[in-house]
């Protein structure tokens, strides 16, 4: 989707949980999560269309990019937005997404590398520019691979990879960069990834959205300590998959999640 085109939800939000604290809901790709100047002509907006959905003010506690669909949170008050939080200082949230990337990655791993704050010249045009790079650290593992008998550039087929990643640091852009770095960036990427591949989706699958989904949020119940578990969907996304062989079904996914990234895999030896 293009930034010059307006956003139009279609149907009302997703909603995946809501309590008498939070709510959480599968958020559109190409929607923003709220109202910015940098994009004055958008009329639609997660916060305002989530608050006249339940009629009730709602508190953003993270974010997603306007072209990443998935999992987005929200407080029900401003005492458990304050809590929520203090988690996500702590680092006590576990956040799995779902990329398609250019090319096979062959293993899984993770990359430590740090980020440079990324600055907007209208935003952020009296902020300094010569910071220091700041700790980024994603875990990726390649799922499934398709080779499409479609010539990009000068190879005469296309490879893609489907990759699951946990981002342990939140970094503006965290994943799309760390990807382009590992040299297999995310398809549908305008700022970090390659056009001939951009252009090869939409041309041949209609697909003209960043894939990139905020499959999975887990975390504590601020004010009961209960483990809760959001899944979003594939949603425009399933047919392709499909179409690529991939899986579907939201079970598959979960176990990859769990099996990969369970803590105890990545305790380091003494």
């Amino acid at each position: 989707m293009s930034s010059a085109e307006p956003f139009v939800l279609a149907t009302p939000l997703n909603i995946l949980y809501q309590d008498q604290y939070l709510v959480a809901v599968d958020k559109p790709s190409g929607m923003l999560v709220h109202r910015s100047f940098l994009d004055k002509h958008e009329t639609v907006f997660v916060m305002q269309t989530l608050r006249d959905q339940i009629g009730q003010h709602v508190f953003p506690v993270h974010r997603l990019d306007r072209p990443t669909s998935g999992v987005l949170l929200f407080a029900l008050s401003a005492d458990v937005a304050r809590l929520l939080g203090e988690q996500q200082e702590k680092k006590q949230w576990r956040k799995h997404y779902l990329a398609v990337v250019r090319g096979f990655i062959a293993q899984g791993g993770e990359l430590d590398y740090p980020l440079k704050e990324q600055l907007d010249k209208i935003a952020d045009k009296f902020s300094r520019d010569d910071k220091a790079a700041q700790g980024a650290i994603t875990r990726y593992q390649p799922l499934q691979q398709i080779e499409l008998p479609i010539p990009v550039s000068k190879y005469p087929a296309a490879r893609y990879s489907l990759v699951a990643l946990q981002p342990l640091t939140g970094r503006k852009h965290q994943l799309r960069r760390h990807l382009a770095h590992l040299r297999h960036p995310i398809v549908g990427d305008t700022s970090h990834g390659d056009g001939k591949h951009n252009a090869l989706f939409k041309d041949n699958f209609n697909c003209r959205r960043l894939l990139l989904v905020a499959k999975q949020l887990q975390l504590a119940h601020p004010v009961t300590g209960e483990t809760l578990v959001f899944n979003a969907g594939l949603n425009e996304l399933e047919p392709l998959f499909d179409q690529f062989g991939w899986p579907v079904d939201e079970h598959y996914y979960q176990q990859q999640f769990a099996a990969y990234f369970l803590e105890e895999k990545w305790q380091k030896s003494p």
